[in-house]
Parts: structure tokens; sequence; C-alpha cells
């Protein structure tokens, strides 16, 4: 019942459990009295007063409890957070004037309206505090990362204030500048200046300070050792809340290593790696200014073509490291050989420039190049090699040869070219004609390539006779060309363009491979095998790879006994490279093939090699046969020679022989063969075979 009860009544009120509690004391008491025998008036009685004050509590609930029953309700529910309290509202009819419940009520409100404004109070300080920590913090922790950067950063930091006085530096600023903190501490940081910064370096900052706010650039300071460094610098102003700067803040770092690496890249871009000179960039830029400036102050210069004369038979031979180290003391040579002023430029390979200022004219210019072509021309020793190499050189004086650079440049080059067509080792200034002459010179060039597979050599065979008896002991293969335009080409005039063209070598191979072919159809026709025949050999030919091999070959090939093969070097080939070509030649005369000097006394070797030479013979030049019957040094050059190489064990071969009289003179000197155009002219195979005096 009281379960059923408390789920009527709703909630267990104060009020509603007293009158449940009288109601059922007093059936309680009455039940008691009756069972002790106790007369009903007085259980009536008890009864009215239980029932009259049962009655007295449900009115009071009606008017009072069940509203105070309600605010105690009404105060247990809580308001959502952030919201106001919902109002307290009791149902009933609302009295003509406030009651006290009305002011029970009125007052419960205030309250509770007074208590969530200062708890909403209370939470909005207490997130205002919040937010004020979470920032304090995220402004802390970024001081933190700050004065981390500050202390650890590598580059050097200043901080200075308005009046450009340091107030705070880092460690890398001590590292740096070797200045401690508190040395520098109030002073202005114009301490640290080398004094290098040009002046306008310094006003550009402070006007990019003033307008921009920033700035940033290369300057040179001083350490507190005294040593100078460049340094890049970056400067940020920091203003306060009026606008004005309030602090300097610079950042540099030494620079040093980075300058040098830039020099050595400009160095590298400007120089021949090589040899440290100038190279070809280098020298074009400075010959550009040069030539403005000599026309500015109405000026001369001179501008000096040089090419190294066969540098690639050494290279050949020697090999490339060799090669090198006779490039770099070409240079140092070519350095002392001009004025400090003057520019030495290495072009590339075995080529090098000289450009001249403010030379006075054609004879000072002329002067200077004779003073290099003598100093390239002296031996050069190279770890225990003894070597020599020559030049040709080429002048172009500004302004008559050329008024820009590149028409300077073209025109000592092409005198360059006309050096070493009229026999290298000399030197040419720049004519007008030499263009054309060079134009020749490179057509020259095509023909002779299209000549040689297009079968326009031929060989024509001179005679050399026994000069005791008359016999005919030998021949010679002389190279003829037979142009389809222009005819026959003299030897003088082709031979050297081949030999600096670098096709000689091509051409003295097919030589050599006529010559011996050329025996073999002799010796089938006649059946002679003592015939000798002579062949010219270059230097080219002498210094390649397999040469010895080629030799052998060809002897092979056409039965040909190696006695029967004579090879002609000349004096000057032979001393470019002594030591090479002793190893070379003594293979060749291993084999039993003869050899000869051509064109002796004509060349600069020395008599001292004539002992270890291998070599069977000596030709007397031309030169001094010519005229021997009447010039006195003339015959006593050739009768010295003719004793020397009988002295050595060595056959002499005149060559040149044009008049009795010289044969008269050759042959009471005892030399050994003749050969001339008193004799017989060089003539082609067929023609040879119907002289008398071949067999």
């Amino acid at each position: 019942m009281k379960a059923c009860l408390q789920r009527s009544l709703g909630p267990a009120s104060v009020v509603w459990r007293l009158v449940l509690a009288a109601v059922l004391w007093s059936a309680l008491v009455a039940a008691a009295l009756a069972w002790w025998g106790v007369q009903p008036p007085l259980l009536t009685h008890v009864l009215h007063t239980v029932l009259v004050a049962a009655g007295v509590v449900a009115l009071f609930y009606a008017g009072v409890g069940r509203h105070l029953w309600r605010i105690a309700r009404h105060l247990r529910t809580p308001s959502a957070p952030g919201q106001a309290p919902a109002a307290l509202r009791l149902r009933r009819r609302e009295p003509w004037r406030p009651d006290e419940l009305s002011h029970l009520v009125t007052a419960i409100g205030q309250m509770q309206q007074a208590q969530w404004q200062a708890a909403e109070t209370a939470r909005e300080r207490a997130h205002e505090l919040e937010r004020e920590l979470a920032q304090r913090q995220r402004i802390e922790s970024r001081l933190h990362v700050m004065a981390t950067v500050f202390e650890s950063s590598r580059e050097a930091i200043v901080i200075a204030d308005h009046a450009n006085r340091i107030i705070a530096v880092n460690e890398a600023f001590t590292r740096l500048t070797g200045y401690t903190p508190a040395e520098v501490l109030g002073r202005n940081p114009r301490m640290l200046s080398a004094g290098m910064t040009p002046s306008e370096v310094y006003q550009a900052m402070w006007r990019d300070l003033g307008a921009h706010g920033c700035w940033q650039g290369e300057i040179w300071d001083r350490r507190k050792d005294g040593s100078i460094y460049p340094k890049w610098l970056s400067i940020n102003t920091v203003r306060g809340p009026t606008g004005r700067i309030s602090h300097y803040v610079a950042i540099f770092s030494d620079i040093s290593e980075r300058k040098e690496a830039e020099e050595k890249i400009y160095h590298l871009a400007h120089h021949d790696s090589l040899t440290g000179l100038a190279n070809r960039m280098s020298l074009s830029l400075e010959l550009n200014v040069a030539v403005r400036q000599a026309a500015h102050n109405r000026q001369r210069l001179a501008l000096m073509f040089i090419d190294l004369d066969r540098f690639k038979e050494i290279n050949d031979v020697h090999g490339h490291d060799v090669g090198d180290r006779l490039l770099v003391a070409i240079a140092a040579r070519l350095r002392e050989a001009v004025r400090h002023g003057d520019t030495v430029a290495r072009l590339g390979g075995d080529e090098f420039v000289i450009l001249l200022r403010q030379v006075h004219g054609r004879d000072s210019a002329q002067q200077v190049a004779e003073k290099v072509r003598q100093a390239l021309e002296q031996p050069c020793d190279i770890d225990g090699l003894t070597l020599r190499t020559t030049a040709s050189i080429g002048l172009a004086l500004y302004p008559q040869d050329g008024e820009s650079a590149e028409q300077l440049m073209k025109s000592a080059d092409t005198a360059m070219y006309h050096a070493k067509a009229v026999g290298r080792n000399n030197l040419q200034f720049y004519t007008l004609g030499l263009e054309q002459a060079l134009l020749e010179r490179v057509q020259l060039v095509a023909d002779l390539r299209h000549a040689l597979v297009a079968e326009q050599f031929v060989l024509h065979y001179q005679p050399q006779f026994d000069a005791a008896t008359g016999r005919l002991d030998a021949v010679e293969a002389l190279l003829r060309w037979r142009h389809p335009a222009q005819g026959w080409v003299a030897p003088g005039r082709f031979i050297p363009v081949a030999e600096q063209s670098g096709l000689i070598g091509d051409i003295g191979a097919w030589v050599l491979g006529q010559a011996c072919r050329q025996w073999r159809q002799w010796y089938e026709q006649t059946g002679r095998p003592d015939l000798r025949v002579a062949v010219n050999l270059s230097a080219a030919q002498l210094a390649s790879d397999g040469f010895i091999e080629q030799v052998d070959h060809l002897l092979r090939w056409h039965g040909m006994p190696p006695e029967c093969l004579e090879l002609e070097i000349t004096e000057s080939m032979l001393m470019e490279d002594v030591e090479q070509n002793v190893e070379r030649l003594g293979a060749l005369r291993e084999r039993g093939v003869k050899l000869a000097i051509d064109d002796f006394g004509t060349g600069y070797s020395s008599l001292s090699y004539l002992r270890v030479l291998p070599i069977d013979a000596l030709k007397l030049d031309r030169s001094f046969v010519h005229g021997v019957e009447t010039d006195a040094g003339n015959a006593a050059i050739c009768k010295s020679i003719i004793a020397l190489a009988h002295n050595l064990g060595l056959h002499v071969v005149a060559e040149g022989v044009e008049t009795e009289a010289q044969r008269a003179f050759l042959l009471s000197q005892g030399c050994d063969r003749l050969q001339g155009y008193l004799l017989a002219r060089p003539m082609p195979p067929a023609e040879l075979r119907q002289h008398a005096a071949f067999p």
C-alpha cells in the first residue's frame, strides 16, 4: 500500500509522509484499544482527533507543502551549462497581493540568478585565464625557440638599438670575430670594419634600411686578431608602436671559402688548366679591351700567333705526359720572354698567342718575336729526355692588319700558316696577299687528300752510280704528282704542305710500298738481286706505331732482301729525338735495311752522334757539291765530310752532280756514289728500264 501511495503521489515529500504516518498510527492505536477493551467513545474521540490532524495536514499540504515540494525539486534540478536557470513558477492562482510564498519564489529566483551570474563570471574568468596562460606559454615557447636559434645559429647575429649601439651578440659572433660580448656591448658595429668597403656601399645600405627596412650585401671586416675577411651581411630593422626604428638585427657569415671557390672557378674559366696561361675566352676578352683602349689612345698593338713545329711527333713517340710537361716548360719560357703587361695565352694543343700592348712599330714587335723564337728552339730536358722543338710565328699589327679583335686574330693566324709553309722555325708578318695564299694552301690540302685515293701520285727514279766504275748501284725513288688541272706539281710545293697537314704519313707509306713493288718487277725482269732502292723517310713515318712491322711485311710480301732497301733520313729529323730514333733505326739495321743521312751538313747535329747512329752512308747535300770546282769553301767541306765518313766506316753519296769538274773532284776525294743530272735525270720506271746503264 505504501508503495502504491508513493507511486500515486509521486515523490515521497515530507508532508505526505506525515499524513500517511498519522493515519497508520491512528489505525494502530484504535486496534490496540479495541484489543484491550477500551470503550468506543474514547476510540471515536481518538479517531476524530487523528482525522482532524490529518485534515489539517492535508490542508497544509494543499496550501503550502506541495509548493514547498515543487520549490525543493526546482532547486535540485541543475540548469544546462551556459544557460540561465529556468524561472520558478507555482501551480496556483495568484493571490490578490503577494504572500509569503510569492516573496519566497522571488527571493529564490533572485538568488539563483545571482548565483548563475557569479558562476558565469567565474567561468569566463577561468577561460580568460586559460587563454592568457596558453598565450603566455606560446610566447615563452617562441622566445625559447628564438633564444635557441640566436645562441645556436652558425651565423653571427648582432642586435643593436635605435642609436646603433650593440646590445646583444651570439656565440657565433664571438667565434667568427674573436670579440667577446663584453668587448662589443654598447659599441658601434663600425668597430668591425676593415676599411676596405667603399663608402658608396654603406650609403646604399643606410638608404635601403630607411626606405625598405632591409639590406644585404658583401663587405670586408677585420677580426680581433687583425685578419681581414669578406662577409655576407643581412640587416633588418625593427619598428616600435610609433613606427620608429627601435632595433637593428644583423646576420652575417664568413664567405672566404665561397670567394676562394668563385675565384677558382673564374680562374678555371679564364685560364688553361695545364699551363696556367690565359685561355681562348680570356684572350678574347683582353684583346677586345686592348683594341678599344688602343683606338681611344691611338696606340699600336701586336698579336703573335705561335704554333710548335712537329709537336705531334713528340706526343706520338713519348706520350702525352711528356708532351704536356714540354708544354708547361714552353709556357714558362713564353712568360719570361715578354713584358709584365703583355698577355700570353694557350688556345689549345700546341697553339699559343701573345698580345703585345703599346708597341712602337714593326721593328719592336719583331724583336720580341725573335726573342720568343730563339727561346723556344733551345733544348728542353724532360725527365732525362732532351727534346727540341721550334716554332712558326705569325705577326699582325693593329690597326693596319685589323681594326677588330676578330680580324687581328685571323691575320696573325694567316701569317703563322705562312711561316709554316716557308719552312717552319721562322716568323712572318701578315700581308694582304697571305689570305689568298692560305686559301690556295687549303685547296692544295684537299687536292692532296684526293690525289692519294685517285692514284695521281707516281714515282720517278734517279740512278746512283758507282763513282769508280760507273756501274748502276742504286736508284732513289722520288715522288711526283700529276694534278688533273694544274699538271705536274713541284715537290717543293706540295711535300711541305703534306708534312704540315699530317698527310705525309699516308703518302710516305704509299711511296714505300710502291718502291718495294717496283723492285720486285725489276727483279723479275732482270734477275738482278743486288739493285738497291733508296726511299726518303718522313719523321711522321719513323715515329708512327707499327712502322717497323710495316717494313717487315713489305720485305716478306715482295721477297725483297733487306739490304736492297735503303731508307734516307734527314739530319734535322734525326736530332729531334736522338734516343728514340737510334732505337728504331737500330731495329731496322738489325734486319739488314740500309740507312743513310740525307742532306748531311745542312742541319745542326753533333758529330759525336755519328759514332752511335746505326747508319751506313752520308749524302752530300747539293748545296756543297754546287761550285765545288770553283768555291774553295765548298770543296773543303766536301773533302772533310768524305774523309770523316770514311774514317767512321760510312759510304758517301754526292747528289746534285751536274758537271764533269764536280765528278772529277768527288772522284779524286774518294766519293763512293754519284747522283745528278750529269749522269741521269729522274725518270719513270719504263724509261729507266731503257737506260743504257740499266742491266
